[in-house]
């Protein structure tokens, strides 16, 4: 999901939420967003904390903020609840655009 935060945050412009359904899924999942940006688009994270065994990481390329959570801590925090204000944008990957 992606969340257009402009004018609600100054964290960041969007949020990206993700889940993963395990620790090698979310370290998949990381080092797959990580990877697509450094080769595709010469971007790497500002900023990033967390580790696959505390369940929710986040990564920041400045306008952009990528969380990738395990499907429970997902559920469990809501950030989608949280940040309901931000318009949801359509998200499709640039081959298929």
């Amino acid at each position: 999901m992606v969340l257009d935060l402009r004018g609600l945050s100054n964290v960041a412009d969007y949020f990206v939420i993700c889940s993963a359904t395990s620790l090698p899924h979310l370290k998949a999942v990381r080092g797959a967003v990580v990877d697509h940006l450094r080769q595709d688009e010469a971007l790497k994270p500002t900023w990033s904390e967390g580790e696959a065994q505390s369940l929710w990481m986040v990564l920041d390329f400045v306008d952009v903020m990528v969380h990738v959570l395990h499907e429970d801590q997902r559920r469990f925090y809501g950030l989608e609840q949280l940040w309901s204000d931000a318009k949801e944008v359509e998200w499709r990957p640039a081959d298929m655009a």
